[in-house]
Formats: C-alpha cells, structure tokens, sequence
C-alpha cells in the first residue's frame, strides 16, 4: 500500500474546510475532495439539511460535482469521516481505488467493505476532522442518529 503524501494532507485540509462549511451552514460536518493524478477534481460537503436531500453526503456532493468520468484511474477520494454503505457502494460502483479518511472514531464506516473490494484505504486519525464531529455531535445528538439512520 502507498504511502501518505504531502499532498494528500494538503487534499484533507482542503476536505475539512468543506466540512467546516457544512456545520457552519447548520449541516453535517462532513467533507470530501476528489483529485486524479495530483490536481484537484471537484470538492462537496454534506447538504442533507440545507437540501433537504437525504443522499446528499459529503462523498456524493463531491463526486456529483466532479461530473462525468469515462473511467476513475488515477482518482483519489478523501473524506472527513469514514464513509457510510451508500458512499462507499458508491466508490467501489465507480472503481475510485484510493480513499483517504480523516478519522473514523465517531463513525466507523465500512473500510473494510472498502478493503474487501480492492479500495487503498488510509485512515489519517485527523485530531480536526474528529473534534468537529465530536462538537456536531454533542451540538446536535438528533440530527447525527438522523444522518446515521439511527433511532
């Protein structure tokens, strides 16, 4: 597996200012970048709230604005928070073989569903990415077990 590079921090620095964005607009804090090859794709944060669209994930806003793609060779995802089994179908459904998260300890995700299916998984363990969810969190309790389908 490859190592992380400068320039996948700099794309995760990048990906939690749209998650800042998105709590800052009274949403989910979760950001997502994608790029290939090195340049920066398309960049998206979770809008669930703000439209009041329930597959409006950080992951989804990004890749949507990223528009077409005849193929995903060469393309990374990154994202704040572990991906969810819709964003992560998603991944593998388009064969993006390089997803760096920013944390998973307020949400687990599913990297090994990932793994599973030949994705390059790095999880970074961001003190950020982690922090503002933990404030979301505790900010927004019923909005979180919404965004998780949680009771």
């Amino acid at each position: 597996m490859g190592e992380l590079t400068t320039k996948d921090l700099e794309f995760l620095n990048i990906a939690y200012k749209e998650a800042k964005q998105g709590y800052e607009e009274g949403g989910v804090p979760v950001g997502s970048v994608m790029s290939c090859d090195g340049e920066l794709l398309s960049k998206g944060h979770n809008k669930r709230v703000q439209e009041g669209n329930p597959i409006a994930h950080g992951e989804m806003d990004c890749i949507q604005k990223a528009g077409r793609r005849a193929n995903y060779h060469g393309v990374t995802l990154y994202t704040t928070l572990s991906p969810c089994m819709m964003c992560s179908g998603t991944i593998v459904q388009f064969g993006i073989k390089r997803v760096v998260i920013g944390e998973n300890k307020n949400f687990d995700g599913n990297i090994e569903f990932l793994r599973q299916n030949g994705v390059e998984v790095h999880l970074v363990g961001d003190k950020a990415c982690e922090n503002l969810m933990d404030q979301f969190i505790k900010e927004k309790p019923e909005l979180w077990n919404e965004d998780i389908a949680q009771d």
